[in-house]
């Protein structure tokens, strides 16, 4: 079989190397993890996304329409928000949001919330 691309011929001073890190897990339904930002142009809008995740995990999820240039909802796993107030998430999630992401974009993110109390004792 004939080949319309010829190799060029390898130096010997090139030298190559990849360097993969791989993080597997498994598949998720809802295929989303603690915070979905909706785009306004985004292929699924919010009430699609809250008829999958109304099927597939009923209760976990809270939608919450938002007013922003980018983003028009972000779908919240209830658990964080009983960590966190999700009037002091929203702010962080879409600042950090809108920087890696268009009208077009859904983007899921994975929040870590730890919580850290020092109390004092009378001795």
């Amino acid at each position: 079989m004939a080949s319309d691309f010829e190799f060029p011929p390898r130096s010997a001073e090139l030298v190559r190397k990849a360097e993969l890190s791989i993080r597997l897990s498994e598949f998720e339904l809802p295929p989303m993890r603690d915070v979905l930002l909706v785009g306004k142009k985004a292929p699924i809008g919010p009430e699609a996304v809250r008829r999958m995740v109304d099927a597939l995990s009923p209760d976990q999820y809270e939608i919450v329409r938002i007013n922003h240039p980018i983003f028009e909802a972000v779908v919240l796993r209830k658990s964080i928000t009983q960590l966190i107030p999700k009037e002091k998430l929203l702010p962080i999630i879409l600042e950090e949001g809108e920087r890696m992401s268009s009208d077009s974009s859904l983007l899921k993110a994975q929040v870590n919330v730890v919580i850290q109390v020092n109390r004092g004792v009378d001795l």
